[in-house]
């Protein structure tokens, strides 16, 4: 497959995996997200991606993250394995069908490769073919894998049989036939086939690294192998190619698919199922190395094949030599020779006695059959083909050369060694006119997957020559149609007309205008562009930066630069392609950092991307220009020492009141870099104010948030936290310490903190194993008068019903905390039913309430129903993916009716609702005055339901603003609802949620 039919394909399967990313709903996107965090998710030793680069991203930058981190097909393994940890079952289905065109991939390159292996095996043009392709092949291999006729099968086979009886002819066939989908299909996801004599010479390596040799860009599913062992099958052709290894008694058994070991240790590793126990093993070997493998097999099933028979060997004689009565007599001859009667089941040792024979009988009248034996046969074989050799040697070249063979032939025997390099060739300073003549003699034959190597014909003549020895003693393109000018406008126009729903790929469409050539039209058509999400390779660069340039109105800009940026500029007074190279890189650089002098840029993140010192200063130089008006700045340090970037950075920082966002959470800076930082955020004109970074806060007047999440901050740490702290002096008003492996522990010493400080507003503890003794401690501080705190996160904190009587305890006393965040918490009914009593208070001040996934049921919405009825100030109640079903709806939505319910926003997603709650929530759309925002994606409603729905959703007293409900059902309103919007109506549907404020999405 040629490289832009690679990049093709892998676009397609991006595009693809894209979409199944996008199909997630808000939860189940968060719950892909802490997937990405679980270590037993994803492949062993693999990179851990920053959760402060997760958190936020879309799907599409997800992809981008996934891509960033592992290779192609481990991609799609990830993310099948956390579809499956999240039960996804349809979305699995999909990934499976998908992944399964790879496993179709990796088949058609098994079937080209063995096709040509096979077409290039030699065989002597008058070699006689006894068996071809018959109707009773498949059942022989299946017998080959399948020898019990009841019971279970075996999971270690091994052919044996004398040299040349067709086993690796077999286990060919084998691989063949599961390539071209012939044969066990259902059994066997994968078969891989290994040759021995190849492994001898490999460098070390892993059993990964192994299995990637026969895949495009040796990214084999690695992940996927390891999920589903038990459908591998290894093919191990030629076990008496392999040195099995002194100490291997001593050796410790080794299970780590990735780790480094010789290419022979790792075979002997499977072969006694210490590695992938699960595996079916089909293993080749000759008569004289059974009991040597036998050694290191676990159970294992020995198949004798026994080559020609008697009959076939009778029948190959006839055929050979076209006489019956001929026939008979060598056959004769050859059952009084047991060794000779032995090798004859080997069809080419049949082919070779016929040779023998026929040139003896052609060249010698007197030739007597009954007088011959093998050494004399052979003898004579070898003595005529060097006197027919049309070679102008001298004598003592021939001897010379006779010699070198012998000597090549006997160090094969003395090491178990029956392929030989073109070194060996060299070594043994065997000339080229002998090989070829060995070669149209077939004596000697190339390996068919061995390039440059080359192997005897048959083992008896290496096993002759090597007795000699002691005689002697001595290896792409643009949218194409009508004027590109007029489709480019159509497209774009298009696209761009509303960025919230349209999804668009810039790359292609910054090629096709950067091949217009023509600014003004250029400047034009991307004036719309207000967001962009780029990927910057070598080959990207010059198209990026033509475009970027002209992007007039480019607000926020997202840049994965994997380009390198040339260090120095070429001031070499003549100019070279080379030169001209570097230079124009650098300028190309030059022009994307030019964005900023627009003037509209305002975010801009390179937490993917991998910039070198040169390109770092020049992107800070740009950002220091006064036209410059960046205030929120990501920035990971990937392949550059921090020193220089935050040199670089500091510049940037140094008086500048623009810059109010800086993103480094990711970047292990350390002390002495740490303290570089601090000195300038004391600067009077520096104006940060959310640092994503651990800090010396007393220092700073300005900044007011800080997150130091996916940081594991240990008990010791969250101590020398709280000293460097000087809560009267500081101005801290939001803190982050999402997914920083806190306890309960962890929490007394925060609470001590927080006590301390009338400031801090904010607070985000999500992801945190905090359990009801840490939210006790929490509360303590909540329940103090001065506690300032506003809003509070504590999703995923594995939290039960006893936390929520101490956050109930807390809210009939705290009256400045209005938001509350208790998703992903195992909190029940009961949990449900402590929090009410808080919430019935007419002095709660709690006005946004996330209890989305908290497990509970009717019995728990009737109890929030009842506590709404006397509150005065929920605004906000998120209680999606529980339980609550149509009875808890329509309970729920008899306080909705009231006058008095100020309910602005109503999160209902995943809760079991059918058509029958429609009716209930028709009533209340159509009376309530607060009600704007109702969330009803995920549920069963029905065009029935929809239908209902809709009589109250057009009538002017309607308040709603916002829907959230699924495609199908929105198909069925579309044309309605445009209707109703030129009517002047303010109702939008949504098909994806999102409850965040605007303010928290930088951080929570």
């Amino acid at each position: 497959m040629s490289a832009s039919a690679h990049m093709a394909v892998d676009g397609c399967f991006s595009d693809k995996l894209l979409s199944h990313l996008r199909d997630l709903d808000q939860y189940q996107l968060e719950g892909f997200k802490l997937g990405l965090q679980s270590p037993q998710l994803l492949p062993q030793n693999s990179p851990k991606i920053p959760w402060a680069n997760v958190k936020g991203a879309d799907p599409g930058a997800l992809l981008c993250l996934l891509k960033e981190h592992f290779p192609e097909r481990q991609v799609w393994e990830v993310t099948l394995r956390i579809f499956e940890d999240m039960n996804l079952t349809s979305l699995c289905r999909g990934l499976r069908a998908q992944m399964n065109v790879h496993r179709r991939t990796y088949q058609e390159r098994m079937k080209a490769k063995f096709l040509a292996m096979w077409n290039a095996t030699p065989w002597p043009e008058d070699h006689i073919y006894l068996r071809n392709v018959t109707e009773q092949e498949h059942k022989e291999l299946r017998c080959l894998l399948y020898p019990k006729r009841t019971g279970a099968q075996p999971q270690t086979i091994v052919l044996h049989g004398v040299a040349g009886v067709g086993k690796t002819t077999l286990v060919m066939k084998v691989m063949m036939h599961w390539a071209e989908g012939l044969l066990f299909q259902q059994t066997f996801s994968y078969v891989f086939y290994t040759s021995c004599h190849q492994v001898r010479d490999m460098e070390d390596t892993t059993l990964a690294g192994l299995l990637s040799r026969d895949w495009p860009d040796s990214q084999a599913p690695i992940e996927h192998f390891m999920s589903h062992p038990e459908r591998l099958l290894f093919i191990i052709d030629g076990f008496e190619d392999v040195t099995v290894p002194s100490d291997e008694d001593d050796s410790w058994p080794c299970t780590d698919w990735y780790q480094q070991l010789p290419a022979a240790r790792i075979l002997v590793h499977l072969l006694k199922k210490e590695m992938i126990p699960e595996a079916t093993l089909l293993i080749t070997t000759r008569d004289c190395h059974s009991e040597d493998l036998k050694k290191l097999l676990l159970n294992p099933w020995f198949i004798l094949i026994p080559g020609f028979t008697e009959e076939d060997q009778e029948e190959y004689f006839f055929r050979y030599f076209r006489d019956r009565n001929e026939a008979k007599k060598i056959l004769q001859w050859i059952r009084k020779n047991e060794a000779l009667s032995h090798s004859c089941s080997a069809p080419l040792m049949c082919w070779t006695v016929s040779s023998c024979l026929k040139w003896q009988m052609a060249r010698r009248p007197s030739f007597q059959l009954s007088v011959q034996t093998t050494t004399s046969l052979y003898a004579y074989f070898f003595s005529s083909v060097f006197e027919s050799a049309e070679v102008g040697w001298s004598k003592q070249t021939w001897s010379e050369q006779w010699r070198a063979l012998c000597s090549l032939a006997a160090d094969g025997m003395w090491s178990s060694n029956f392929t030989f390099a073109k070194e060996d060739m060299e070594h043994w300073h065997l000339r080229a006119p002998l090989i070829d003549c060995l070669f149209r003699l077939n004596i000697l034959r190339k390996v068919s997957d061995c390039e440059d190597c080359m192997t005897f014909t048959h083992q008896s003549f290496q096993v002759f020559l090597g007795a000699m020895f002691y005689v002697l003693r001595g290896k792409e393109g643009a949218i194409s149609g009508l004027s590109k000018h007029q489709e480019l406008r159509v497209l774009l126009n298009d696209a761009f007309v509303d960025a919230n729903s349209y999804c668009l790929e810039l790359l292609p469409f910054f090629q096709c205008v950067y091949e217009t050539q023509e600014e003004t039209f250029v400047k034009h058509i991307l004036s719309h562009l207000l967001e962009a999400d780029m990927e910057i390779g070598d080959l990207q660069l010059q198209v990026t930066s033509f475009c970027l340039k002209h992007c007039q109105r480019l607000s926020k800009l997202r840049l994965s630069v994997h380009c390198l940026i040339p260090q120095t500029e070429s001031t070499c007074d003549w100019e070279t392609p080379g030169t001209r190279l570097v230079n124009s890189k650098i300028h190309q650089w030059q022009d994307v950092c030019s964005v900023f002098h627009n003037g509209n840029v305002r975010e801009l993140d390179l937490s993917n991307s991998k910039l070198n010192a040169t390109s770092m200063k020049k992107l800070c130089y740009e950002l220091r220009n006064p036209r410059c008006k960046l205030q929120k700045l990501t920035l990971v340090c990937k392949s550059i020492t921090p020193v220089r970037v935050l040199k670089e950075l500091v510049l940037v920082l140094h008086g500048n009141n623009r810059l109010t966002h800086l993103n480094l959470s990711s970047n292990n800076l350390g002390v002495a870099l740490s303290m570089m930082l601090f000195r300038t955020l004391r600067h009077s004109l520096c104006n940060l104010k959310y640092l994503c970074l651990f800090l010396e806060l007393s220092k700073n007047s300005s900044l007011y948030f800080l997150s130091l999440g996916d940081n594991d901050l240990s008990d010791i740490k969250v101590k020398n936290f709280q000293k460097s702290f000087d809560m009267s002096k500081c101005a801290l008003r939001e803190l982050s310490l999402e997914k920083c492996n806190l306890s309960a522990a962890s929490s007394e010493k925060l609470a001590m903190i927080l006590t301390s400080t009338q400031r801090t507003g904010r607070l985000c503890l999500g992801f945190n194993q905090l359990q009801d003794d840490g939210v006790r401690w929490l509360c303590a501080s909540l329940s103090q008068s001065n506690c300032a705190l506003e809003r509070v996160v504590l999703c995923f904190c594995q939290l039960g019903a006893p936390s929520c009587r101490h956050l109930s305890d807390a809210l009939l006393q705290n009256r400045s905390l209005t938001h509350l965040t208790l998703r992903k918490n195992h909190l029940g009914d009961e949990g449900v039913r402590l929090l009410c009593e808080a919430l019935s208070c007419p002095d709660c001040s709690l006005q946004s309430l996330d209890l989305s996934e908290c497990s509970f049921t009717a019995e728990g919405c009737w109890k929030l129903a009842e506590a709404l009825q006397h509150n005065r100030h929920m605004k906000v109640l998120d209680i999606g993916r529980n339980c609550v079903q149509d009875e808890g709806g329509k309970r729920l939505c008899e306080v909705l009716k009231r006058p008095r319910c100020t309910l602005n926003t109503l999160g209902l997603e995943k809760c079991s609702l059918t058509s029958v709650c429609c009716q209930h929530l028709s009533s209340v759309l159509g009376s309530s005055e607060s009600l704007e925002n109702l969330n009803l994606l995920g549920n069963d409603l029905g065009p029935e339901g929809i239908n209902t729905l809709w009589k109250s959703l057009q009538k002017s007293t309607c308040k709603l603003q916002k829907l959230g409900l699924e495609k199908d059902l929105y198909h069925l309103v579309k044309g309605k609802l445009k209707e109703l919007q030129e009517k002047g109506c303010f109702l939008r549907i949504l098909c994806k949620w999102d409850f965040n404020d605007p303010e928290d999405k930088w951080w929570w």
